[in-house]
């Protein structure tokens, strides 16, 4: 029926409090310590403008700007940007945005898509339009982070079934590979109601990444396969780390 809207996963479940609440573990150190080594690795200047694509709650967002960057958070959840919007500040500032849409023209010094937060498109044009956006977001010369599941080692160690209980609520979790996505059931009761819900995350690789980056002019300097940024294994290694620059 034409003039229906049809809701992805990731805008139902990522506004969702039960998303927060089954992640609510993430650790925040581990967080500050990849920004702490990225910064190292590229050097910014003080006062550097970054963005934060797909930022949540903010997390790394405030750590880069406690760092002396100024940057801004995007984010398609209103819940997530309604909380991260709390710590604003002169240099920090969150709005709600699809990272598919322009933002801002060359007007960032880095853009950052951390903690697996892209592969979540069915169609392909989709993950090009968010590239040829965050190229077009970056002045000459400026640097785009990737950080990203390495889908090798997930596809691997990938545990069918689990069960998590967080604060009463027992969270039984499916994971399986459907059509090169990487599918994860979140089935869960709570106050008298059944809740379902899915998340579907491409299970892209290196090769992937290198054709959409070549297409947008994003030449890789560096690749790393952890937060420690040691060199990128596609056996061993925990995360696909892309440091690309603007050519």
């Amino acid at each position: 029926m034409s003039g229906i809207k049809h809701t992805e996963w990731f805008e139902s479940w990522f506004d969702s409090p039960y998303y927060h609440l089954l992640y609510k573990n993430r650790d925040f150190s581990e967080a500050e310590l990849f920004i702490d080594n990225l910064i190292t690795l590229l050097h910014p200047e003080k006062g550097s403008r970054f963005m934060d694509l797909g930022c949540g709650k903010g997390r790394h967002s405030f750590y880069l700007n406690q760092k002396g960057f100024d940057v801004t958070g995007l984010d398609l959840s209103e819940e997530s940007i309604l909380s991260a919007k709390q710590s604003e500040n002169e240099h920090l500032h969150f709005y709600v945005h699809d990272m598919r849409k322009l933002f801002r023209t060359n007007y960032f010094d880095v853009i950052v898509n951390l903690f697996t937060s892209f592969g979540y498109f069915d169609q392909k044009r989709d993950d090009q339009a968010t590239f040829d956006a965050i190229c077009k977001g970056l002045k000459p010369e400026g640097i785009f982070v990737m950080d990203f599941m390495n889908s090798k080692k997930v596809i691997s160690n990938l545990s069918p079934f689990e069960t998590k209980i967080i604060e009463g609520i027992e969270f039984k979790i499916t994971k399986k590979i459907e059509h090169n996505f990487i599918v994860k059931q979140i089935e869960f009761f709570d106050k008298g109601k059944q809740y379902c819900f899915q998340e579907r995350v491409k299970a892209l690789v290196l090769s992937d990444f290198e054709k959409y980056f070549e297409a947008n002019k994003l030449k890789i300097v560096h690749l790393r396969g952890n937060y420690n940024l040691e060199d990128f294994n596609e056996i061993v290694s925990d995360r696909l780390i892309i440091v690309a620059k603007k050519l």
